[in-house]
């Protein structure tokens, strides 16, 4: 369907392609929607329609002998529909059972919780941070004033790491069980877009997620579950091989067992606490690089063909590498017209996000730039080493930024690393206000001949900010060949005025914690969960992830009955 069609033209185009009167058409619905800018500027939107009609059977019959014979419409495919629905595993709660104890309150605690207490378990939530009201107080004031509150900020607090991102809900992950579409539903009912059920890239956005994740802790309570903020579990209690419960915040202690490790990829203090219980772990490859801002005009230029269209949100793009050195590198949470973030959650150490609001609105698109690193990188075979290897980077990255987000152009940047003189810039030439986008202060490194304005006003000063001095000389020469490979798909994208930013370190996380097919820890009654623990990239399979330890926590509750 062209961009510009109206919802009413849906329907009619369904029972033209069903040969049938629209009259015919019993119910519709969306099932999936996507852009095809195959022929640009010509965009088109490609949906699937799910239409309910009488005789159906009778009627795929005789469809199926059109297409046979080729008297079916061209590019049109018909078969019949089929859903995959989810199933939660039937309750059967002991009446000596436990209540689940579930630490942490991103996308993996927040869908095993729900999943637990819409079905009766009661769970209890234990979130070190804020509610994402006053969470959201808290980070504003740090972009403002760099005043960072530890345990309430871009990394911690009610939603996680992906509240303060695009709310992107795409996976790879397989959905065999239907986990995936649970997934959607829910966030659908608890206020996210319709649109995120047929949308071939759902995302819901910063603004709308926090509303959407306070809206399911209220359900969470209403059906009997309980959630405690800035209450961080500080250690766990052991006996004979099984959890006992755990101790919040030093000083309590609540018996449990059944405890859910959905800590997030930050809790950088709890994996220590963990290590020094011997629960099982092991360092795991993940990547770290670096955010990359061009003008949103200009991205959508390249992948729709044209820079303004009412009908189309801002463009994204996804693109991936293989170095010489054998090296991935990729393009990360792009946000189509959106921030690049401060995501601090240490004192002394900077890490960066990138951000957009739902309507993707923002002068700039931006994406981490990331390069793989396996354990082979880090300085030692501990488990905990790519903490270390984290904590590095940032620790640089605060250094030569001052606190603030340091900034590089791409010119300057590849110049320092390979000697090469950067070629005129396109885009500072085509896009004179294109200027850095951040949410936090920022520092920048432009030439002096030629200075914004904006820029000037915004940073009062512009001291060198070397970014290409943070990543170790390897994964800068493996980011600029992606960038330049980059370059030849979208074109302009390794132009010299191209904004680099860093650090990019908490991409996913760098430690996994060990469970076997039950979902425990060899700490029987531990169950580790979601991207903190090693098996989710994203919230969509950390939520996902976290439905499967709710279905693993109810078989053994029946186990027990």
């Amino acid at each position: 369907m062209p961009v510009f069609h109206k919802e009413e033209a849906l329907p009619e185009k369904a029972a033209e392609s069903l040969h049938i009167e629209k009259k015919d058409i019993i119910s519709w619905k969306i099932a999936k929607k996507s852009i095809d800018a195959r022929k640009k500027p010509d965009i088109y939107f490609i949906y699937t329609i799910d239409v309910e009609v009488a005789e159906e059977e009778k009627l795929l019959r005789r469809l199926s002998r059109n297409f046979r014979t080729g008297a079916g419409m061209r590019g049109i495919q018909i078969q019949k529909a089929e859903e995959t629905s989810y199933h939660f595993p039937k309750a059967v709660i002991p009446s000596d059972a436990g209540r689940p104890v579930i630490i942490g309150t991103g996308p993996a605690g927040l869908f095993c919780g729900y999943l637990l207490a819409k079905h009766g378990y009661r769970p209890i939530l234990l979130e070190r941070g804020k509610a994402v009201e006053d969470r959201k107080r808290d980070v504003e004031l740090f972009w403002e004033t760099g005043m960072l509150q530890p345990d309430s900020n871009v990394q911690f607090g009610e939603g996680g790491a992906g509240t303060f991102s695009d709310g992107k809900l795409n996976t790879l992950v397989k959905d065999r069980n239907g986990r995936n579409r649970e997934v959607l539903r829910i966030f659908a009912r608890a206020g996210a877009p319709e649109e995120i059920l047929y949308e071939a890239k759902p995302h819901i956005g910063t603004d709308l997620l926090m509303r959407v994740v306070r809206n399911m802790r209220e359900e969470i309570l209403a059906w009997g579950g309980e959630v405690r903020f800035e209450s961080k579990v500080t250690d766990i209690l052991i006996d004979s091989g099984a959890i006992r419960g755990v101790v919040i915040n030093d000083m309590e202690r609540l018996e449990t067992d059944t405890v859910v490790l959905a800590i997030g990829h930050s809790a950088r203090d709890t994996f220590q606490m963990l290590y020094e219980q011997a629960v099982p772990m092991e360092a795991k490859a993940f990547a770290v690089g670096l955010r990359v801002e061009h003008p949103r005009r200009m991205i959508d230029r390249i992948q729709y063909g044209m820079e303004e269209n009412p009908f189309l949100q801002a463009a994204d793009y996804k693109v991936t590498a293989k170095t010489k050195s054998g090296r991935g590198v990729y393009s990360f949470c792009m946000c189509p017209g959106g921030y690049v973030v401060n995501a601090s959650s240490e004192k002394g150490r900077l890490a960066i996000n990138g951000m957009s609001y739902s309507g993707r609105a923002g002068r700039n698109s931006n994406s981490a730039v990331i390069v793989t690193v396996t354990p082979e990188d880090f300085e030692s075979g501990h488990p905990l080493s790519g903490i270390a290897f984290q904590r590095t980077l940032e620790e640089k990255a605060y250094q030569i930024g001052h606190g603030s987000i340091p900034v590089e152009r791409y010119g300057d940047f590849k110049k320092a690393v390979t000697g090469k003189e950067p070629e005129p810039s396109r885009i500072l030439q085509e896009y004179p206000d294109f200027a850095p986008e951040h949410k936090g202060g920022y520092r920048v490194i432009p030439a002096e001949t030629d200075m914004h304005p904006f820029l000037q006003a915004k940073t009062g000063h512009c001291p060198f900010s070397p970014v290409h001095s943070i990543l170790p000389a390897p994964l800068n020469l493996a980011f600029i060949e992606g960038m330049e490979q980059f370059g030849r798909k979208l074109p302009g994208f390794q132009d010299s005025g191209v904004y680099v930013s860093g650090v990019e370190s908490r991409t996913s996380s760098p430690v996994r914690i060990r469970r076997d097919e039950t979902g425990q820890s060899t700490v029987r009654g531990l169950y580790p969960c979601g991207e903190g623990a090693g098996y989710a990239g994203g919230i969509t399979s950390a939520a996902m992830d976290g439905i499967l330890i709710a279905e693993k926590i109810a078989e053994r509750y029946a186990e027990k009955h």
